[in-house]
């Protein structure tokens, strides 16, 4: 059976929240497209219920300099990004409150680094949308940025992050710097989302051991749809985590494995 037809009849879509401007358009659009090109039904959400846009310096390049080849979304990030910001989807998201009553087949929570992502980083009710589908059991997915929502999303049965006693990863603290002190001279603090510490750092505050923190192989050599072995990723029962934009389609395929695997 393929996966389009397991799909069929089961009323339920996969929610991916984003924030109003400024998430990667790698991480969000490169999965997007994987999952509807296998026929599952994907439910976007802004905090409104706006169009989506993301962040422009990782759309044009702009303000980059030299660097534009290496840091922008590639040509697979930025064709899947010109369709996603044409389909149905996109342009009628649904606002965060409404996505609360949304039945839920997975759990999609892409990244980014614009200080625009705040408002989606710090959202108590997509903490509420995570929490519960961890409990239920729903396979959540993040990537980058997307991590930190789920680590900040504290479960008051527990008073512990959901991701307590997970192995996960994020976007490394030495990929965040990198970027960071290669463009600080003319882009300030932009690839530093919270300027007083990591993504990582604080992805790792959450955890039950350091140990459950695993940063990937060192490289910055993106992943394609012909060859995702590029990607990296960390998978632990429902969940699953990436890395930055270049883990994006091994990412979208961890995910389209899991739901099939769990529609058994």
């Amino acid at each position: 059976m393929s996966v389009a037809n397991e799909r069929v009849g089961t009323g339920e879509s996969i929610l991916m929240p984003l924030p109003a401007v400024g998430f990667d358009p790698t991480e969000a659009a490169v999965t997007w497209k994987i999952l509807t090109e296998r026929g599952y039904e994907v439910v976007i959400a802004t905090p409104d219920g706006c169009v989506p846009e993301a962040d422009p310096i990782m759309v044009t390049g702009r303000g980059l300099a030299l660097l534009k080849r290496v840091l922008r979304a590639d040509a697979n990030g930025r064709a899947a990004y010109a369709g996603f910001r044409a389909s149905p989807a996109c342009r009628a998201p649904l606002s965060y409150e409404q996505a609360v009553e949304v039945p839920l087949r997975a759990l999609v929570l892409p990244g980014g680094h614009a200080k625009e992502m705040r408002p989606y980083l710090e959202s108590e009710v997509l903490q509420r949308i995570i929490v519960r589908a961890c409990r239920d059991g729903i396979p959540v997915a993040a990537i980058c940025h997307g991590v930190l929502l789920a680590a900040r999303s504290i479960d008051p049965e527990t008073s512990r992050s959901v991701l307590y006693g997970k192995k996960v990863t994020t976007l490394p603290a030495h990929m965040e710097l990198l970027a960071h002190r290669l463009t600080m001279l003319w882009m300030g603090d932009y690839y530093r989302t919270y300027p007083e510490t990591t993504t990582e750092a604080e992805v790792r505050s959450f955890l039950a051991t350091s140990a459950d923190f695993d940063a990937g192989p060192k490289g910055t050599t993106r992943d394609t749809p012909s060859d995702v072995s590029r990607g990296f990723v960390v998978q632990d029962g429902n969940l699953i985590t990436g890395r930055w934009p270049g883990d994006a389609h091994r990412f979208g395929i961890a995910i389209c494995d899991m739901l099939a695997a769990t529609s058994r």
